[in-house]
Order: structure tokens, then sequence, then C-alpha cells
């Protein structure tokens, strides 16, 4: 019983919904002072409510399957009436956010690009040339939900700070999705999605993924410079120190629990730790 409800909590996306909500509370406290908009965290939850449920209720029968695939395959109408729940919950925030409006819809669009070429018309189907694009779709959306949106909603200023906080988070989210990618090459050839893992090798992955890291590392240290607090600078590094540790574990074991629970919890890793130290 208690293995179905944690299946239902991690693959219904009900987790991933609550990190999202996470890395908008830590980018609203460490570079604003302040928690952020609840209509903004109503606006984030059920908008990744609804943009993953669209997407596993598109994922077809995957060619290795897994428990979360199957899980998908039995679950296809819960996965339509959460996108439904999610969709209704996004349009009402959406609306008290109205004056925002340009900025929330290119989030919107973004997201949807991730998705679009799972989708049967030929106008999406195009989408799968495009080589580079589904992973940096995905870090591109995240990062500019959970770190550039609260700023743009509470119209702060740009200043170096920020600027590096979105570089950081942007490469910390890239290193977590290269994984994902290696571990669906074989699921994104049938379906003819080409992505950058797709067309590396090995060594090639491999330094895609030191090199992201090293940048998320570089900008992460170099918040010293604007005079954050050394001890949240440190917080922000763990996930990547962490992510490194696992790399070459997670290139073999292929377990949903391990991508879609311990993986996807280190981009809200460092908030969770925030508000715990904060507590």
């Amino acid at each position: 019983m208690l293995r179905k409800i944690f299946d239902f909590f991690i693959f219904s996306s009900l987790y991933i919904a609550l990190c999202a909500v996470l890395m908008v509370w830590q980018t609203s406290e460490l570079l604003l002072g302040a928690p952020p908009s609840e209509r903004l965290v109503g606006f984030v939850f059920f908008s990744t409510i609804c943009s993953y449920n669209f997407h596993w209720y598109l994922t077809p029968y995957s060619v290795n399957p897994s428990r979360r695939a199957m899980w998908t395959q039995r679950h296809k109408i819960l996965h339509f009436i959460l996108y439904l729940v999610g969709l209704v919950g996004s349009v009402v925030y959406f609306f008290y956010l109205l004056s925002h409006m340009i900025a929330l819809c290119f989030g919107v669009f973004v997201t949807f690009l991730y998705s679009a070429p799972k989708l049967p018309q030929p106008i999406f189907r195009r989408l799968r040339d495009i080589a580079v694009g589904k992973t940096i779709f995905l870090a591109i959306v995240w990062t500019y939900v959970t770190t550039a949106l609260p700023l743009i909603i509470a119209g702060a200023e740009w200043s170096g700070g920020p600027i590096l906080f979105v570089i950081s988070r942007f490469f910390l989210i890239y290193a977590i999705c290269i994984p994902f990618d290696y571990r669906d090459r074989e699921d994104d050839r049938k379906d003819g999605i080409r992505s950058l893992i797709t067309l590396l090798n090995e060594k090639g992955i491999d330094r895609l993924f030191i090199a992201s890291l090293a940048v998320f590392g570089l900008s992460t240290l170099g918040l010293a410079f604007f005079h954050y607090p050394g001890f949240y600078i440190l917080l922000l590094l763990i996930p990547g120190i962490l992510m490194a540790v696992l790399y070459n574990r997670v290139k073999k074991d292929f377990s949903d629990y391990l991508y879609y629970f311990v993986l996807d919890g280190l981009m809200m890793f460092s908030g969770l730790l925030m508000l715990i130290f904060r507590i």
C-alpha cells in the first residue's frame, strides 16, 4: 500500500510540482529577501501538474518498459484528468497574474515545445528534427519558470547576482537532464526525436556533463563577489556535488526511483536545505 501511494506521489507529478514550488520559494528568498507571491506559487504548481501529465499522457509505450512506463500505461485516464485539473488551475491563476501576461505566455510556449514533438500533427513532428532541442527546452523552461519568472513578477532589477544565479540553475538543471536523455536514447530514436545526447558518443556525453557542472560551479561561486552569504553558496553547490558523485551510477542504474525521486529532487535540494536551516 505504501509503495502504491509513493508511486502515485511520484508518477502523478505531484512530487515534481512541489519541487518547482520549492525552487520558486528559494529564488524569492535568496534574491528578493521575501517569499513569492501566492498567486505565482499556485500558477507554477498547477502548470507543472498540467504540463507533466500532458507529456505522460502523450508518451507511447517504452521499448524499455519500466515501473513508471507501466504505471503510465495503466493510468492514462488519470493523467488526462490531472492534465485537466492542472489546466483549469493554471488558467485561474493566469488571470490573477494577467498584468504579466507576456512573461507567463513565454513560459507556457517554451513548456509546450518540449512535449509538442509527441503530437501527431506534421507541424509538431518536424520539431523532432531539432537536434539539441529536447534537453535545452526542458532546462530553459525550468530555469525560466523557477528563477527568472519570480524576478519578473516582482519587478526586480537584473543585476550581476541574479544573472549568475540564473546561469547557475540552468547548468545544474541541464547536467541533471543529461542522464535522462542518456537513458531515453532508444525511445527517442524509436520516436524519431533527435537530441544532442543521441548524436554524441560516450566521451562526448561525459564532456558535456563535466562542462555543465563546471559552469554551474563557477557561476555559483561567483555569487560571492555579489556578497551572497557563503553558507547559502555552499548549500547551492551541494546538489552539483551529489550529481557528480551519482553520475556513473545513473548511467548504469535506470531505476525510476533513482531518476524521478533522487535526480528530480536534486533540483530543489538546496532550496529544501535553505528551508530547513531557516526553520
